[in-house]
């Protein structure tokens, strides 16, 4: 499957940025094909979050592990469901006090060859949606016109 890394200079601090990124049950409310999304057990700085995601015909339940040390990261593993794979982090590096860098990760492998071709074809616009999903609600939530300010993608 494709990797997809990248650094983004956002006009938020870092602390924002975390809030939103951890806040997973709250991702029907914006990202597209999240369905449904639940926090099902919580100790410390990890939570386990039971997630249903579909996009025409096409649904997936699966149940993933978010460690996270606020404000500075959040890493995100699979539990249990379609995944052979699946390695998604977030960087937060503060760069003043209104702005920071996001280092996003995201590589996955479905256990099917067919979810595989699938989303190979659709990788690239699914990311670029998800990125710009976590964008405007950040402007929902926060304000400011500025809010994506430099973006470096890696691959």
């Amino acid at each position: 499957m494709p990797i997809h890394k990248e650094e983004r200079l956002l006009s938020y601090n870092a602390e924002q940025i975390f809030d939103l990124v951890i806040a997973v049950d709250r991702y029907p409310e914006f990202l597209p094909w999240c369905l449904s999304a639940n926090i099902i057990k919580e100790v410390d700085q990890t939570f386990d979050a039971d997630l249903v995601i579909g996009f025409k015909m096409f649904r997936q339940r699966f149940i993933s592990r978010v460690t996270s040390r606020r404000p500075d990261w959040i890493e995100v593993i699979p539990i249990s469901g379609p995944f052979k794979r699946m390695n998604n982090s977030w960087r937060f590096k503060t760069q003043s006090e209104d702005t920071c860098m996001i280092d996003f990760y995201v590589d996955f492998e479905f256990r099917s060859r067919l979810l595989n071709k699938l989303m190979g074809a659709l990788f690239q616009e699914a990311v670029r949606r998800m990125v710009g999903a976590f964008e405007k609600r950040a402007f929902e939530l926060y304000g400011t016109n500025n809010c994506f300010l430099e973006s470096k993608r890696f691959l």
